[in-house]
């Protein structure tokens, strides 16, 4: 993330990171699943047969500003 620009200021360079996910039977972190939100019948999301991509997070030193990119490791 080196050169990766912000979005709101302009500046080059994001700190590297990642979204925790502390919750309960939770795997450490937070992933995106493609398509809209659905609930089976116990009110969890369903996930069945949909990818589940990793996010990283990139952080602007100057702004503080958050940049996140879904990656298909998860």
């Amino acid at each position: 993330m080196d050169t990766a620009k912000c979005t709101q200021c302009g500046a080059i360079g994001l700190e590297p990171g990642f979204i925790e996910d502390d919750g309960e039977h939770s795997s450490g972190y937070a992933r995106w699943i493609a398509g809209p939100l659905e609930r089976g019948f116990l009110g969890g999301a369903k996930r069945m047969g949909r990818p589940r991509w990793q996010i990283d997070a990139g952080r602007c030193p100057r702004c503080g500003h958050l940049e996140l990119f879904a990656h298909e490791r998860a």
